[in-house]
């Protein structure tokens, strides 16, 4: 039989918390009875804890968050935290992500009230305002040309507006196959 579980961490000059931290964690064994012995609980945690003196093993070090520009000087610096040896992110390495994303978001908003930036729904619906506008003025361009040419030509006016139509219809089908990429 051991000591209690606040005891012990009396005894180690942490919390009680600590302790029980260290036991889910697997770092100290608990007696079946839930009662610790002392010196096999002082030895696994010191075997299994890094104390603020010893200097961590290459392997062990938790990696530092690269920062990496996406295309240029004045872009907020975009910040890939890496996981630390239990797994998971250090708290600075969270908390470095977590400032990254603010400086990012603040430039966004003030390039927002500058006017430098636009909404992209609003471009699509105006992209698609204009092309439909282009495509109905090349539609009606056959019927206000074709007697014009027609006469010129001496050529039936029937004839040169269906010539002239099918060419911008053909033209237009070819042109309605470029996919604009707006990402």
């Amino acid at each position: 039989m051991g000591i209690s579980i606040r005891a012990y961490g009396r005894h180690r000059g942490v919390s009680d918390t600590a302790v029980r931290k260290a036991i889910a964690a697997g770092r100290i064994t608990a007696e079946a009875d839930g009662t610790i012995n002392a010196a096999r609980a002082d030895a696994e945690w010191t075997a299994s804890t890094r104390t603020p003196d010893a200097p961590l093993a290459a392997s062990a070090r938790p990696a530092r968050a690269r920062p990496a520009t996406r295309s240029g000087a004045d872009d907020a610096v975009a910040v890939a935290p890496t996981s630390a040896a239990g797994g998971g992110n250090t708290y600075a390495q969270a908390r470095t992500a977590n400032e990254v994303l603010k400086a990012q978001h603040h430039k966004l908003r003030i390039a927002q009230l500058k006017g430098e930036l636009i909404d992209r729904s609003q471009v699509m619906a105006q992209v698609f305002a204009l092309a439909r506008a282009e495509r109905d003025a090349w539609l009606n361009w056959p019927a206000r040309v074709s007697s014009m040419l027609a006469a010129e030509l001496n050529i039936d006016p029937h004839v040169m507006h269906v010539a002239l139509e099918r060419g911008v219809r053909q033209h237009l089908a070819e042109l309605g196959d470029f996919n604009a990429r707006l990402d």
